[in-house]
């Protein structure tokens, strides 16, 4: 039996997200056949070329993507390492044509100096790719972004009805294009099972595109979506439209469920065996049930093998060192261990199995697999995607590859704990480690204790300083508009950060308002946080986020929640260039109303 497994567009441009590389080492360590496939970044090699932008050249922007047709394949190739030379020609302003984006060009020394000439370069294609990436949105496909597709048909859905009229019509020319690439597939291929994995909203229509063409055209092959927007979303789904598009939906670690749909198929079980999967049998009657959902859990090792690892495209749009490590250069992305050896963060979806679920491996198999992959991909740079590296395995992990002598680059999220000593984060450094995120969330140690997360603003601010002496970046997670929060909680938070920018011991950070999830401790105990949920009916589709209140009535904040927001994200950035950390923070909010909290 041979699994086809597909990353549906679209994702990262400059790594493989690693979901179906881990299915393609345990399917094969099972003894099943199993190729991969990353249709995004396929389809960006086939719409970033001077044909297919000439073919598409026929709306407002006609004239842009004509310009652009003519130096894409060489912006391409320099943002694949393939010829550094064009980095003077896209310096030097004679090469690109400029769009919208390169109005926030201005005197780029302080941030690349003289000698910077391909970090600059990379930058400004980058802008040039998402001046593109928005002609092609307005005048060709209204669903196409330059790191997803139709995302807003899927976040914050709670019906099908938009989504499924949008599938409804004519495919585009961008649908028509990744059809043709998973075509190809299926005919070289001839697989028995095609997995669609979903991790992010801007997979979802992709995914559902291609279920609608297989079901239609290879009505034989098992059909089957997974991936992390389906674990989140889908745990309450009760829409049967979606099996127009699959035949099974698989939940949590796909690794024993997809095992024992083979072995379904095959006959060597009955559907009663099967695990964390909802499917619909022969007469067309649909099982709800995630059957034995706590059945052992399987793991496999990632296999890259079969991806065009040379398509990649390292770009950066952001000149902040920490914050373009996400788009810049072709890690690995791999886990160290499974889910949250905390899990007790309020606003964490911590009763779902990829976080509640603590499994740490040995040292030496971590090592292992570092060995393994590095070899098959030629890289040695390992982004760690865990939910938070746990200290002690981590330590572990780094005395095992300063003892076998490996020279590799690592960077991945952590918790700021007390483990992180001077010692720590020394020993960290050595081993290969150059930046790591972790969330200090509210920076307020009335809202962190709230939380349950279980660190104070000292200890992380001490945890960065031995981060920053050590030589390793610091990126910081917060978050805004925390039940019983006050707008002079938020001030002080920024404030915090503000500090800790001047001081140096972090470089990059990112805010994100607050949502309620029905997965979490506040979701499903919102009293305990000084909120009631004002629903608490599952939609039909997908199921996430809550609207939520306070306890005790009125309205969320007494304060414009949305201007905040832009405030703490126009400070932040100003931060992370160097920018503004001599003002008041008051200075970012014009025109907001300052109330003093309520006693």
């Amino acid at each position: 039996m041979k699994f086809l497994l597909v990353t549906p567009p679209l994702t990262q441009l400059n790594t493989p997200y690693p979901a179906t590389a881990v299915l393609k080492g345990y399917l094969q360590s099972q003894g099943y056949e199993a190729v991969q496939a990353d249709l995004g970044i396929e389809l960006v090699d086939r719409m970033f070329t001077a044909n297919w932008l000439r073919e598409a050249a026929k709306g407002r922007h006609k004239e842009f993507m004509l310009k652009a047709s003519r130096v894409i394949e060489k912006v391409v190739q320099f943002l694949r390492g393939a010829d550094n030379t064009v980095a003077w020609r896209i310096v030097n302003g004679s090469l690109l044509p400029e769009g919208p984006r390169f109005g926030r060009i201005e005197d780029m020394e302080w941030a690349f100096g003289t000698a910077g000439i391909e970090d600059r370069a990379r930058y400004m294609a980058t802008l040039f790719l998402e001046d593109l990436a928005d002609c092609i949105r307005e005048d060709v496909d209204e669903h196409f972004g330059l790191v997803n597709y139709a995302e807003h048909l899927a976040t914050y859905a709670p019906e099908f009805d938009e989504l499924a009229a949008a599938l409804e019509r004519e495919p585009t020319v961008v649908d028509i294009l990744m059809i043709e690439l998973l075509k190809g597939y299926m005919e070289q291929e001839r697989p028995d099972v095609v997995c669609l994995s979903v991790p992010f909203p801007g997979c979802l229509y992709g995914a559902l595109r291609c279920g609608q063409w297989l079901k239609c055209e290879c009505p034989s092959v098992q059909v089957n979506l997974g991936g992390g927007f389906v674990n989140t979303e889908w745990r309450h789904l009760s829409e049967e439209r979606v099996f127009d598009y699959c035949d099974s939906i698989v939940f949590d670690d796909g690794e024993l469920p997809l095992k024992r749909i083979a072995e379904w198929l095959q006959g060597k079980c009955s559907e009663l065996d099967l695990v964390r999967t909802l499917w619909r049998r022969e007469d067309g009657s649909i099982v709800w049930e995630l059957l034995n959902a706590d059945a052992v859990v399987e793991n496999g090792e990632p296999d890259f093998g079969g991806l065009p690892l040379e398509l990649y495209l390292s770009t950066a749009d952001m000149t902040n060192a920490m914050h373009r490590m996400w788009s810049d250069g072709r890690w690995n992305k791999v886990m160290m261990s499974h889910g949250c050896y905390w899990h007790r963060c309020a606003f964490c979806d911590t009763s779902l199995d990829y976080i509640g679920r603590f499994a740490p491996p040995t040292a030496d198999k971590v090592v292992n697999m570092m060995e393994r992959v590095s070899k098959q991909t030629g890289v040695s740079g390992f982004h760690f995607v865990d939910e938070a590296l746990p200290p002690k395995l981590l330590k572990e992990v780094c005395e095992e590859i300063l003892r076998r002598g490996m020279v590799v680059t690592f960077w991945g999220n952590i918790r700021f704990e007390k483990a992180y000593s001077e010692e720590m984060c020394d020993l960290l450094s050595r081993a290969g480690c150059v930046a790591v995120s972790g969330g200090l969330e509210v920076a307020s140690d009335r809202l962190l204790k709230l939380m349950d997360k279980g660190v104070t603003i000292e200890q992380t601010v001490q945890a960065c300083r031995h981060f920053r002496d050590a030589g390793i970046m610091v990126h910081t997670y917060l978050m805004y508009g925390f039940p019983t929060e006050t707008l002079q909680e938020t001030l002080g938070a920024l404030d915090t950060v503000r500090r800790m920018f001047d001081e140096g011991i972090v470089q990059s950070a990112f805010w994100h308002r607050y949502a309620l999830t029905c997965h979490s401790p506040s979701g499903q105990h919102p009293e305990r946080y000084g909120a009631r949920r004002c629903d608490t009916e599952f939609n039909l589709f997908c199921n996430n986020e809550v609207d939520w209140m306070p306890l005790n009535g009125g309205e969320q904040f007494d304060y414009d929640i949305e201007e905040v927001g832009r405030g703490l994200r126009v400070a932040t950035y100003n931060y992370m260039n160097g920018l503004g950390l001599d003002q008041p923070v008051k200075s970012w909010f014009p025109g907001i109303r300052f109330k003093k909290p309520k006693k």
